[in-house]
């Protein structure tokens, strides 16, 4: 059989393959903890899911219109508003089946051949492969454990080429959990904006920051500039909303109109029950997040210092989202010689799957995410911490 020669350029998701080990570990009765994936433990809230519910018993269940049904599309425009005091249209706004796809349309819509996108590093692991998919070179934006994996004007300026055509800015990140302050964010946007080098921002984990002085947007600087900047969200984390598939776009109205094209001849749109849900989680009250934050922010330093406390571990301590990234590069030795021998040498002596670094840019490091519950939590360390020093 042969295949496509654009799948050479793209590999198989680290993030679900390690997930998968743990699972398959946990289908023949192993006791298995995984700290590898991205979800949170909460269920969806109550109200929500309920709205789900009155949807399906109203029959809602038809298509929609490709770029979401108006009530969805008002909802984001009012996220913004209330937020981050931002006015945006329904024409400024798609619903995408996750934040995953309104990424990747952006990228096939903004990108030609031989383009460059500049990717701060450590990154998402899609990020990569979504840029070569849609025929670009990813250009990384390199950072170090030492300054806490943030990036800045002079390192973005010393990756800048000639062919750069979009910078993708994570904040908070996955898998860092490094969250720029709005004077950084403006600082690097601005810098963009001056270069004609359009932002997509992914701000999927913005509910979740745990200082108040890194609460920022890209959006602000959206009004300004809104055929250079693109923001993306979802519902998935704050909401904890992962199974429901539902993120969205904040654009220009020419660049929302061609991911609607585009949406159209892929998946046409988002499920119609999850709209209605996701018209509940943006115009009722954010307080289902106030609890989950604080849990969050609870493990979160629980798990640095504890981190911060192993010999050889160096681990900045993130400022929202819900992951830990320690450079663990000291503790490589004969018996794991790298991150992957690491994580797959914790799975089968702790039974805890974390994810290597390589998977994000940063070979030093592995992956660890907080949201368990706290006993889990604890338990898993305990377990990592003993198989490592023992």
């Amino acid at each position: 059989m042969k295949l496509a020669n654009r799948l050479s350029r793209v590999k198989p998701s680290a993030t679900l393959a390690v997930n998968a080990k743990a699972l398959e570990l946990k289908n023949k009765g192993i006791d298995v903890i995984s700290l590898a994936v991205g979800e949170p433990d909460f269920p969806t809230p109550d109200h929500i899911a309920e709205s789900a519910k009155n949807a399906i018993d109203s029959h809602f269940t038809r298509y929609t219109a490709v770029a979401g049904i108006p009530e969805i599309r008002s909802a984001v425009c009012e996220y913004f508003k209330r937020i981050y005091n931002v006015t945006s249209k329904n024409e400024n706004v798609v619903i995408g089946n996750g934040g995953k796809q309104c990424l990747y349309n952006l990228l096939l819509c903004l990108l030609n051949d031989g383009d460059d996108v500049l990717i701060p590093v450590p990154y998402w692991t899609s990020y990569p492969d979504m840029a070569a998919l849609a025929g670009a070179n990813p250009v990384f934006v390199p950072s170090s454990v030492e300054n806490g994996y943030r990036i800045n004007i002079e390192s973005l300026e010393k990756a800048c080429t000639p062919k750069t055509r979009v910078l993708i800015l994570n904040s908070p990140s996955n898998p860092s959990g490094v969250t720029y302050s709005q004077k950084e964010i403006d600082e690097i946007v601005l810098w963009a904006v001056q270069k004609d080098i359009f932002v997509i921002a992914d701000e999927v984990y913005d509910q979740l920051v745990y200082n108040d002085e890194y609460k920022s947007t890209a959006a602000k600087l959206w009004e300004q500039y809104p055929d250079k900047i693109a923001v993306i969200n979802a519902l998935s984390k704050s909401f904890a909303m992962t199974g429901w598939r539902l993120g969205y776009t904040l654009a220009h109205p020419d660049l929302i109109k061609e991911m609607v094209k585009l949406q159209g001849q892929i998946t046409s749109s988002v499920c119609s029950i999850a709209q209605k849900a996701g018209v509940t989680a943006l115009t009722s009250s954010y307080g289902c997040i106030a609890p989950m934050k604080e849990a969050f922010k609870r493990r979160r330093d629980l798990a640095h210092a504890e981190l911060s406390s192993w010999e050889g571990v160096i681990c900045p301590k993130p400022e929202g989202a819900f992951y830990l990234f320690p450079d663990v590069s000291k503790l490589f030795c004969s018996k794991y010689k790298n991150a992957p021998e690491l994580c797959t040498y914790l799975l089968d002596e702790a039974k805890v799957a974390v994810m290597p670094g390589d998977a994000f840019g940063l070979p030093s490091c592995i992956r660890l995410s907080y949201a368990v519950s706290d006993e889990t939590l604890k338990k898993a360390l305990t377990a990592i911490k003993q198989a490592l020093y023992k």
